[in-house]
């Protein structure tokens, strides 16, 4: 009997009765340990629970790492982070975006949160700490740049709900949003495990992120930035 297995027939709520075979690969192992539950009420979740828009680190901002990291050919703003240029072959649609920095153009590429925060709060987040919570929502883990309006499509919706028009993504996908949910004990619905693991029964070696892949730090920025100085 694999791990796997045994982890499934540990589980006697009614929840996890004829699971969908997931494979045997590191990402299905990793959602056999996620919790099923129901989802819990949406009552008091607003963004601020988790945190006031992006962290800043010195020299920089989340969004502005997170840009540099996703997009290819990248121009930055004289002397800082800011990204004011770049290509992204977009995950969600597998089509090329151009980005320009711009009043009206910056929302052409968005930050997504690939577990998103309202689904975060409504399967354990709001049992978190606000400093735990405050980690979820600017980890790199949970950050991708992405199309903006597949993102604005998207919402808020989990795997059953929701998965990227790019098929060849899909098992990146939900390998990451079991990395999230594992890492800051969040659980699925039955649903969602439903869906997860039909996208993974059909990628047998997916594996996990790799959570210990810092993000593009502004020390590593600086020799791409003319005149940048960082502390």
């Amino acid at each position: 009997m694999t791990e796997l297995q045994q982890s499934q027939l540990n589980k006697s709520d009614d929840s996890y009765s004829n699971l969908p075979n997931a494979g045997s690969s590191k990402a299905a192992e990793a959602l056999a340990q996620l919790p099923i539950k129901g989802r819990a009420p949406k009552t008091g979740y607003t963004r601020s629970q988790f945190s006031e828009g992006w962290d800043s680190v010195p020299g920089c901002d989340i969004r502005n790492l997170v840009l540099a990291r996703d997009l290819t050919q990248v121009t930055f703003l004289q002397g800082t982070c800011k990204v004011t240029k770049g290509l992204l072959q977009d995950p969600y649609t597998g089509v090329e975006i151009s980005f320009l920095r711009g009043q009206n153009t910056s929302d052409t590429i968005q930050i997504d949160h690939v577990v998103a925060l309202s689904d975060a709060w409504q399967k354990g987040a709001q049992l978190l700490s606000y400093e735990r919570r405050h980690a979820l929502a600017n980890d790199e883990l949970d950050l991708l740049a992405v199309d903006g309006t597949a993102n604005n499509i998207k919402g808020d919706g989990d795997a059953a709900t929701w998965l990227p028009k790019n098929k060849i993504f899909r098992c990146a996908y939900v390998a990451r949003q079991i990395a999230v949910k594992k890492k800051y004990s969040l659980w699925v619905t039955r649903s969602e495990y439903d869906a997860i693991a039909n996208v993974l029964n059909a990628c047998p070696d997916q594996p996990l992120p790799d959570d210990g892949a810092a993000i593009l730090a502004p020390h590593a920025l600086q020799t791409q930035i003319p005149g940048s100085v960082t502390n």
